[in-house]
């Protein structure tokens, strides 16, 4: 998929008012997730980050992914061989803690977690990417701080993995 077949898939999603998509064909696999206006936090200068405008389209969502960059993202040994669970940066964007500026973090070290449970923010390309847990437990450690650059694969947090 090329960068005009997605920017025309975006278009017609946009246009026929579809909150969600995902798309595997071959390795790759392709998720979007509009949400509704979203406050972009603020960046670590002292300029003020832009807010969503009333009337403006939704936000997307987007996550692609492929086996090859999965097997890039090189692990964290401490955390792994105390059999931690590490959650990682499913793009190269900016760490949010917080989904809006001035609100408390998704979740602090010692929270209990669910799957499926919003982490934090990813910020690529001004779209704002929930980052949900992937695996039940308690967080025990935070990689990043707020508003810091992350790359692909980067761990963003460790999580002691509930017994079930």
């Amino acid at each position: 998929m090329n960068l005009k077949d997605l920017k025309d898939l975006i278009d017609f999603l946009l246009q026929r008012d579809i909150a969600e998509f995902e798309l595997e064909h071959g390795e790759v696999k392709l998720r979007l997730k509009r949400t509704a206006a979203f406050q972009t936090p603020a960046p670590p200068t002292s300029e003020a980050a832009p807010l969503a405008v009333p009337g403006s389209p939704p936000r997307l969502q987007m996550a692609v992914s492929s086996p090859e960059a999965t097997a890039a993202a090189t692990a964290t040994p401490e955390a792994e061989e105390a059999g931690m669970h590490i959650v990682r940066s499913p793009m190269v964007g900016t760490f949010y803690e917080a989904p809006s500026p001035g609100t408390p973090p998704c979740v602090k070290i010692g929270d209990t977690v669910n799957v499926g449970q919003l982490l934090c923010i990813v910020e690529a390309m001004k779209l704002m990417n929930e980052i949900e847990s992937d695996a039940a437990g308690v967080i025990v450690k935070r990689y990043v701080e707020n508003a810091q650059a992350v790359e692909y694969g980067q761990p963003l947090f460790a999580i002691r993995a509930s017994r079930s």
